[in-house]
C-alpha cells in the first residue's frame, strides 16, 4: 500500500471512496454532505488530500487541514486537524485508515503542532476504535453540531 498526495486525475475516485464509506452512516439530516464528500478537488485546493493506493487504485482518502486552511473546524492553533478519513468498504481492515491518520500526525508535527483534533459522527464506531488505538481520547467539551440533527463527537491527542 502506498500513502501519498492525491493526483489530479484521482479526485473523482477519491470522492467515490468517501461517499461509499460515509453513506451507510449518514442519517439524512446531512444529505448535502455527500456533495462535500465527493468534492475532493476543492479540498485538495484548500487543504491537503492524501490517499492510500494499492496498485494505483485509491482505497483510502483523508483531508489534512494545515494551519490557515478553511477546512479546519475544531483544531486549536497548536493542533493539527484532519477530516473526511474514509476507506473503501472493500478495503476496510487493511490498515489504510490507520496509515492515513498517522500521516496526518506527521504533517501536523512538521507544522509545529503539539497535538491533533478531529470530529466524527457518533455512528462511526469502527473509526473510533482506530482513533483509540492511536491514542486519541474523547474531548466532549468540543463536541458540536454543524446543522440540526448532526451531532459530531470530538477526539484529540497530544504528541
Amino acid at each position: 500500500m502506498e500513502i501519498r498526495r492525491i493526483r489530479p486525475g484521482e479526485h473523482a475516485a477519491a470522492g467515490d471512496v468517501c461517499v461509499a464509506a460515509y453513506d451507510p452512516l449518514l442519517t439524512g439530516a446531512e444529505d448535502d454532505y455527500r456533495e462535500r464528500l465527493h468534492d475532493v478537488a476543492t479540498r485538495d485546493a484548500q487543504a491537503e488530500v492524501w490517499v492510500a493506493a494499492i496498485e494505483d487504485r485509491v482505497v483510502g482518502v483523508v483531508t489534512y487541514c494545515p494551519p490557515g486552511s478553511p477546512w479546519r473546524e475544531i483544531g486549536r492553533d497548536d493542533e493539527g486537524e484532519f477530516r473526511m478519513l474514509a476507506v473503501d468498504p472493500a478495503a476496510q481492515g487493511s490498515g489504510a485508515g490507520t496509515a492515513l491518520a498517522r500521516l496526518c500526525e506527521e504533517r501536523a508535527r512538521e507544522h509545529g503542532a503539539s497535538g491533533m483534533a478531529l470530529s466524527s459522527l457518533a455512528t462511526m464506531a469502527a473509526a473510533h476504535k482506530v482513533y483509540g488505538r492511536l491514542g486519541y481520547t474523547r474531548d466532549p467539551g468540543r463536541d458540536w453540531s454543524p446543522v440540526p440533527g448532526v451531532d459530531l463527537l470530538a477526539f484529540s491527542k497530544t504528541f
